[in-house]
């Protein structure tokens, strides 16, 4: 398809064309006079566009003074499709028609006539043609604007009712996070700030602070989050606090199994790539301590020709592993964040009955 700023010039040129035609059939060369105004009238299409009017002027001393009109039909037609003036467009259209009509510098205007009446309904329906067919492309351009309008708003609709629907379903996640999770959640800290108050077992009351603790974090986590729900529609809010490598310390030392971190990873990683290293040590440790109890753990991080490798391997467990509910997204879900971020995550079985969970990133990474 030829766009539209290369075909307009050639369509330009191709109406001067036809008028230059014109002049060479009705126009003689030994009448200097009407072969200049005649000349002029078909230069002066070249400024329809930008001077529609000034552009039927320029043509109005050709259809006076000589039979080549189309110079002047064609200044009228973009004159009726640029303007919206229906009063100009009349005076401009029975101009031209008392100029066609009029042999100019002899004019011979006889209304007495009934050839000339004929003749005045024939220019007439002449310089109306023109006018009605411009008027008929403005109104098309309108209608197309119109319609664009039209749709856009449809579209712009069904956002607002697809984020009306969000925002419900958000809110409804927030009332459900609030009155089951966190309810639940408070009263595990509760009963197991109770244990640990209540007991003289230096292991039990340890794993009572633990539990007490991380449940505690759980509920700052889950009331962020809750906010965050409710304030759908609102500016955009990170989910929670983000973790980043100056964390993973904490992190193993919390974990409650026995895990070695050994890293010698450079400063000035992106916020990505850390978190990245986070979750994916996270997640690790979490899978050791749900189904492989008693197993001990190694974390190594090091960089090497522009990568970031991490692996976390686990020995084999020393004691059965408890039912827990699972939904088994925690590997996918760190496959699909390592793929964003241009690397891979690798997992499997060790030779002495262990896991190991490797990722490897590039260390620029993504935002």
């Amino acid at each position: 398809m030829i766009p539209r700023r290369v075909t307009a010039p050639l369509l330009d040129a191709a109406l001067v064309a036809v008028a230059l035609l014109d002049v060479w059939v009705n126009v003689h060369i030994d009448e200097p006079l009407r072969l200049a105004c005649a000349l002029a009238a078909a230069f002066s299409l070249l400024l329809r566009h930008r001077l529609p009017l000034l552009t039927f002027l320029l043509t109005l001393p050709a259809v006076l003074l000589s039979d080549a009109t189309f110079a002047a039909l064609a200044a009228l037609y973009t004159l009726a499709s640029l303007t919206r003036s229906r009063t100009l467009l009349v005076i401009c259209a029975v101009t031209f028609t008392i100029g066609d009509m009029t042999s100019w510098p002899s004019p011979n205007f006889d209304l007495s006539n009934t050839s000339t009446w004929i003749t005045l309904g024939y220019t007439a329906a002449t310089a109306a043609a023109p006018v009605f067919l411009g008027q008929l492309v403005q109104t098309r351009r309108d209608l197309s604007l119109r319609l664009a309008e039209i749709s856009e708003a449809r579209d712009h609709e069904r956002l607002l009712t697809a984020q009306s629907a969000l925002a419900k379903e958000r809110a409804q996640l927030a009332r459900e996070m609030h009155d089951v999770v966190s309810h639940q959640v408070s009263l595990i800290a509760v009963r197991a700030g109770a244990l640990q108050v209540g007991t003289r077992d230096a292991e039990v009351k340890e794993a009572a602070a633990t539990i007490r603790r991380l449940s505690v974090q759980t509920l700052d986590e889950l009331r962020h989050m809750v906010s965050v729900l409710r304030a759908s529609g609102g500016r955009p809010t990170e989910l929670t606090p983000q973790p980043s490598l100056a964390d993973l310390r904490q992190l193993v030392d919390s974990s409650g199994i026995e895990a070695e971190l050994r890293t010698d990873l450079p400063d000035g990683l992106p916020p990505t790539v850390q978190r990245a290293i986070y979750r994916t040590v996270q997640e690790a440790l979490t899978n050791v301590r749900k189904h492989a109890p008693g197993a001990t753990a190694s974390v190594r991080m090091g960089h090497e020709g522009g990568a970031v490798r991490v692996t976390v391997t686990n020995t084999a467990p020393t004691r059965p592993a408890l039912p827990l509910p699972s939904a088994h997204y925690g590997l996918v879900g760190l496959g699909q964040r390592a793929a964003l971020l241009g690397g891979t995550v690798t997992f499997g079985p060790t030779a002495d009955g262990g896991y190991e969970l490797r990722l490897e990133l590039p260390a620029e990474g993504t935002s």
